[in-house]
């Protein structure tokens, strides 16, 4: 029975490359002039093109708006589940550090060739290949290449409180996710926010972004804790 720091780590690959953790999600990240966007589709592929890499913090909430939670009006109520926060580097295409520090430690690090997954609490590192799996993932839109429109289709959404939203649906059949809706504001980067097919929605927000920051050489590669378990998966 797989323990429950695996299955932990099993739910935040999912939500990341599987289509995240994250994956995937306000964010002050200046992408270009504001006056230079009209649509949020537009600023989306201003900030594919010209951020490379960035720094920043983020908050994970998990929200579910089951179908019996149905208010009066017959709007869906939803619940909130659980709330995680950390940091974030990332380099396209394909090289990231996913750092989990609060309610507990854990760190997904790729670097381009490999996903390690770093469970603190139990010193074990579960290794994956990365191998195509960012292509039509939520993953893909910050740490991935920009042919957005290969494995997307986009559409903007509209305006709702101040953020200019917009859709994308991915066109493989395989993935784990409806859709996955971004919003821009100014610009700026807002938020994310993850369906998948259960009905599920996690919402990301960043906060305290560095766009194209100096990164050292090396700066992806993985080197396993003194002691820890390693597990090829």
């Amino acid at each position: 029975m797989p323990t429950h720091g695996a299955r932990r780590a099993g739910a935040v690959w999912r939500a990341l490359a599987q289509g995240l953790t994250a994956a995937v999600l306000g964010v002050s990240l200046l992408v270009s002039a504001p006056s230079a966007f009209a649509s949020g589709t537009e600023q989306l592929k201003a900030f594919v093109a010209q951020v490379q890499s960035a720094r920043g913090d983020f908050v994970q909430r998990e929200i579910k708006a089951p179908p019996k939670n149905v208010a009066a009006s017959g709007s869906v109520v939803p619940t909130t589940g659980g709330t995680s926060s950390g940091t974030f580097v990332f380099a396209r295409p394909g090289k990231f550090i996913w750092t989990y520090e609060k309610p507990y430690e854990q760190v997904l690090q790729a670097d381009g060739d490999n996903l390690y997954v770093y469970d603190k609490d139990l010193n074990q590192v579960t290794i994956r290949k990365l191998g195509g799996a960012l292509g039509a993932s939520p993953a893909a839109i910050l740490f991935g290449s920009n042919d957005l429109d290969k494995n997307f289709t986009l559409s903007d959404a509209g305006v709702k409180g101040g953020i200019d939203w917009l859709e994308l649906t991915p066109k493989a059949r395989d993935t784990q996710f409806q859709r996955i809706g971004i919003g821009f504001r100014d610009g700026n980067l807002e938020a994310m926010e993850l369906h998948d097919v259960f009905g599920n929605v996690t919402l990301l927000t960043f906060s305290n972004i560095q766009k194209n920051p100096a990164l050292k050489p090396g700066s992806f590669k993985f080197t396993v804790p003194t002691g820890a378990d390693v597990i090829n998966g």
